[in-house]
């Protein structure tokens, strides 16, 4: 008797043991699920952190990108304006550079009334080609050569032996660059070849 007395004592205790150990683990369930939920919660927004940080990484290189074109463009702009910035007034120079040659040509050297006038004309311009080449400025003179319609504008063709077909026969007026820049063309007369005119 004493046996069963004792049993019904324990049961409850028992009972009660497994109660706690059930609400235990619905409570550890419960809080798993709920740190699990957090978890990802946290993933997400370190996701969506690392997705805007890549965008601000992006964003920072094409604004570097954007400001080293930009002073590219601006060095280049800049050399440009000290190479050309005497364009203007280097193409006012060509008429006087023009008419010292037409004077050159007018007057002879071994003729005493027109020596000196040569002799001066011919320093002067000397001195003035001078300075203009030490800024860039450089003859075309394409006497003898291939011609080349980047440097040269044809006012006609003419039949002529001694010249090859498609060479400059004749320099009507000389051409100028600066700085490897076209200021003008030269003007000339271009050989056919042989002595065979080919439009008749």
């Amino acid at each position: 008797m004493s046996n069963e007395s004792t049993n019904p004592q324990q049961e409850p205790l028992e009972q009660v043991q497994d109660t706690e150990v059930v609400t235990d683990e619905a409570a550890l369930v419960d809080e798993l699920t709920q740190a699990n939920f957090r978890i990802e919660e946290l993933e997400q927004a370190l996701a969506t952190a690392e997705a805007k940080v890549e965008e601000q990484k992006d964003s920072v290189v094409r604004a570097a990108a954007e400001v080293d074109n930009i002073r590219r463009r601006a060095a280049i702009d800049v050399e440009k304006a000290n190479k050309f910035a005497l364009e203007k007034f280097a193409n006012e120079l060509l008429p006087v550079l023009d008419n010292m040659e037409r004077a050159l040509m007018g007057t002879n050297a071994e003729d005493e009334a027109t020596k000196a006038v040569f002799e001066g004309v011919e320093l002067t311009m000397k001195t003035l080609m001078s300075a203009v080449d030490k800024f860039g400025v450089k003859v075309v003179d394409p006497m003898g050569q291939p011609f080349n319609p980047e440097q040269h504008q044809a006012i006609g063709m003419q039949p002529n032996p001694e010249v090859p077909a498609n060479h400059v026969m004749v320099v009507l007026q000389k051409g100028y660059e600066l700085n490897g820049r076209l200021l003008r063309p030269a003007m000339v007369m271009v050989s056919q070849g042989g002595g065979v005119d080919t439009q008749a």
